[in-house]
């Protein structure tokens, strides 16, 4: 303890203090502080299963699951959005999206649509890989931002869209409890779409060809068909474990593995870039780096069930993993699940970091790991979450 707090506390934020000023070295950084958690707890703290070797083995096989399910959703969403690039619809949307700041709005609209179907990283890589077409490569960090909440809000009223709410859902709450989150997630939508499509626009418009038009016969069909093929899996597999067997789901990264078996059979009819695969790999290694150092902070238990520490756990998810903050309040009871689905989902868009939708733009745009740069040019986003959250509050009120 320091001043009564754990001291895996001050390791962990001296690591995210790490990435957010030195954005140019993030991976030695997770590891690094990863490294640092683990010797701490080996020699001295222990871990929640029991100390040492013994407890650190209990430890990794108990979150093995989520993590691996995290690396193979990371690099089998980048092998998809390669073969969503590969089939050249994202070169021809600029005829069918307006040339004004609205046809960025819309293209954010299509990734929070998306994200109430995919996975989150599902939807912002293929929202990432459209503007880098739309944009014709020059695309604004603050839009970034935008694509990252996008597919968080989208994402936040559907069970099957987010790891969180999937875990309520498995836990006995009902999806008509977590759709609720959906007047919070389009109340910040507005919010914080418009000033990114604006600034977009003003940086690189979406420029059109009116002349030829939509070439339907440019597009490479069989790589949308594999698209679809794998997103249809994933969806099936998703909705049908969740509902028949969540507790053979709670234990297999069943979700990553389906990905990654579409993606062999489909080779059949398209190879996959392993190059984009690759290229993913130190991304998620990043990310399971810091999930499995949030994993191990001594969090027991959390303050009374209020909105106020709803509130406070959606701004924590900027920086802290928020799947064990879900299990905590879970295990706790008593809250309003609908404003904490959106709270834990939409709060990770805060920073780039904050959630796997934002490593994955993150790998695909590399500009965008600079925290300053984040929060400087997505402003927005912060209020749009406290805007999203209130206008909930204030429609429903607080429903435990």
């Amino acid at each position: 303890m320091l001043g009564g707090v754990p001291l895996e506390f001050f390791i962990f934020a001296a690591t995210l203090l790490g990435l957010a000023l030195f954005h140019h070295n993030t991976l030695p950084i997770a590891l690094a502080g990863l490294g640092a958690v683990l010797l701490y707890k080996l020699g001295i703290s222990g871990f929640k299963e029991g100390p040492g070797f013994a407890g650190l083995t209990r430890h990794i096989a108990h979150e093995a699951p989520a993590l691996t399910n995290l690396f193979l959703l990371l690099t089998g969403f980048a092998l998809l959005a390669r073969h969503f690039e590969s089939s050249r619809l994202p070169e021809e949307m600029p005829a069918i999206l307006p040339n004004d700041w609205t046809g960025g709005l819309w293209l954010l609209c299509i990734v929070f649509v998306l994200s109430a179907f995919l996975d989150n990283i599902a939807a912002a890589l293929i929202g990432g890989t459209m503007a880098r077409h739309v944009f014709k490569g020059k695309v604004h960090i603050g839009y970034l931002t935008g694509i990252v909440a996008a597919s968080n809000a989208g994402g936040a009223g559907s069970v099957i869209g987010d790891t969180t709410t999937t875990m309520m859902w498995i836990s006995g709450v009902a999806p008509t409890t977590v759709l609720r989150a959906y007047i919070a997630a389009i109340a910040a939508f507005f919010v914080f779409a418009i000033p990114a499509a604006r600034q977009q626009h003003k940086l690189a418009p979406i420029l059109k060809n009116p002349a030829r038009g939509m070439s339907w016969d440019a597009i490479d069909w069989w790589c949308l068909v594999v698209v679809g093929m794998i997103l249809t899996a994933a969806i099936t597999v998703n909705v049908l474990g969740n509902a028949l067997a969540p507790a053979f789901m709670a234990r297999i990264p069943a979700l990553g593995l389906t990905v990654w078996t579409a993606l062999l059979v489909t080779a059949l009819i398209r190879q996959p870039d392993w190059r984009a695969a690759s290229g993913a790999v130190p991304g998620a290694i990043f990310l399971v780096s810091l999930v499995l150092t949030a994993s191990m902070m001594p969090v027991e238990s959390l303050p009374a069930a209020t909105w106020k520490t709803a509130f406070g756990l959606g701004l924590i998810s900027a920086v802290f993993d928020n799947i064990p903050l879900t299990a905590l309040a879970l295990r706790q009871g008593g809250y309003d699940w609908g404003l904490l689905a959106y709270a834990v989902g939409f709060g990770g868009s805060m920073l780039w970091f904050g959630s796997s939708a934002g490593v994955a733009i993150a790998g695909m745009y590399p500009e965008a790991k600079s925290a300053v740069r984040w929060i400087k040019a997505g402003w927005y986003v912060p209020l749009a979450y406290v805007i999203g959250f209130l206008v909930m509050l204030g429609i429903l009120g607080w429903q435990p």
